[in-house]
């Protein structure tokens, strides 16, 4: 009897990978302060990846170096299969277009002296697009402006308004990831609403990959699929969104978890982290969250935690295990108590 060979199943490529990725800046006496120590993640077409961390924790470096605007110490970051350098000053090659960067700040990531009209046909013609009013109009659409908004300035848009239109310029490139910075940090909740909810429908309608960065991770889990913790320049925890805040195996994690405000009615204020952001220039030994961490112990001042793979029914470092990592010596323990129960809070 012949037996049938199994197929091999062919897993698709991510569309923006990042291996290792160190980025090391001189400050003016020298000393180097490492902003981003081996970090990796992936992110796929048609995903949401949120990226946390307190500010100090080297996200936007990450960021940026996803991008070519900081040159790599150690690590690789390929886009479509090709590598992402430097920016320099020759143009960036053509295949990597369709990354794109969407800046924190929209008072200032516009020109304040050129109408909306002709900073969208900047970026088409950048991209090797005719700059037609159609298509200017095609994109102030996607992100819900009237076409209109191509005769007037940036002064003229409120915070929330301004921040469509640079998505609309991000656009024009037709991405097919977007780097997304810190994009609703400087609006208020109205505005962040709305920026998160027009992210997501991009990413239903066009199928583009976002990298969502963001301090608040209560943001993130409104629009990300996955997620990953940063801390000290290092992903401290990582996976699905969900699986992450329903049982979150790093203390940082939790911390983060905790300080998310929950529209409950019981008036509870969010929770707090003792402590600060150390020194990059300087991390701690062992563990870097050892200082601050509420269940340190002895081994942490010595020990650099693994990462180990998690999932619901196993805990371990086989790479078959899942998704859910953790760098933690206690991640192995039993899902702490503290920990929100996601299904609960949907529920009530």
């Amino acid at each position: 009897m012949t037996v049938p060979v199994q197929a091999e199943i062919t897993v698709p490529a991510p569309l923006l990978r990042l291996e290792d990725v160190e980025v090391t800046y001189r400050r003016p006496d020298g000393v180097a302060v490492r902003a981003v120590r081996g970090a990796s993640l992936d992110v796929n077409a048609g995903e949401v990846v949120g990226l946390v961390g307190e500010s100090g924790c080297g996200k936007s470096s990450l960021g940026r170096a996803a991008v070519g605007l900081e040159r790599l110490t150690a690590g690789s970051v390929s886009f479509q299969g090709q590598p992402v350098t430097a920016l320099g000053r020759h143009p960036r090659p053509a295949a990597l277009r369709p990354l794109q960067l969407l800046f924190q700040d929209p008072y200032s990531s516009l020109n304040p002296r050129r109408k909306v009209g002709h900073q969208l046909a900047d970026g088409l013609r950048a991209s090797g697009e005719a700059a037609t009013r159609a298509r200017i109009e095609e994109l102030l659409d996607l992100v819900a402006m009237p076409s209109s908004a191509a005769d007037h300035y940036p002064h003229e848009f409120s915070g929330g308004q301004r921040q469509r239109l640079a998505i609309g310029r991000a656009l024009a490139a037709r991405p097919l990831v977007l780097i997304a910075d810190e994009p609703v940090s400087a609006l208020d909740a109205s505005a962040q609403a709305t920026i998160v909810t027009l992210l997501g429908e991009l990413r239903d309608e066009t199928g583009i990959g976002i990298l969502f960065i963001s301090h608040d991770l209560g943001v993130v889990r409104q629009i990300a699929q996955k997620v990953a913790v940063m801390y000290l320049g290092k992903i401290v925890e990582s996976g699905a969104i969900d699986a992450v805040w329903r049982r979150p195996r790093h203390p940082y994690t939790e911390a983060l978890i905790a300080a998310a405000p929950v529209a409950d009615g019981a008036g509870r204020l969010p929770g707090g982290l003792a402590g600060e952001v150390p020194d990059p220039s300087a991390p701690p030994s062992g563990c870097s969250f050892h200082p601050r961490c509420p269940v340190a112990e002895a081994e942490c001042t010595a020990v650099d935690p693994p990462p180990l793979r998690i999932d619901d029914d196993h805990v371990g470092n086989d790479r078959a295990a899942g998704d859910h990592v953790a760098r933690c010596l206690f991640a192995l323990r039993p899902a702490p108590s503290t920990a929100r129960d996601t299904d609960k809070e949907m529920s009530s």
